[in-house]
């Protein structure tokens, strides 16, 4: 499935939630990743994720597709983390 995940953590969170979610999809921008994931891998990085997080102040969501091409992306202004799919 195709995933995006958007935080809003606190500051002194940030850095935790940041390496986590490197570890499962790729940074975009700021709080906001993207990236093909697993059902099993997704559900993997929201319980490592609901560790980190104070449920009275931060929040985390995610938008999921079955494919990429379902998804219109549209950036307006400079891309912040053109990602390269070359290996």
């Amino acid at each position: 499935m195709y995933v995006i995940l958007v935080y809003d953590i606190e500051e002194k969170r940030v850095a935790k939630m940041l390496k986590l979610c490197r570890r499962y999809l790729n940074w975009i921008q700021n709080s906001v990743f993207e990236g093909e994931i697993t059902d099993v891998k997704l559900k993997e990085l929201i319980h490592e994720a609901r560790k980190i997080m104070d449920k009275e102040a931060d929040s985390l969501i995610v938008f999921k597709s079955r494919q990429a091409k379902w998804l219109e992306k549209m950036v307006i202004g400079k891309e912040k983390n053109e990602l390269d799919n070359i290996l």
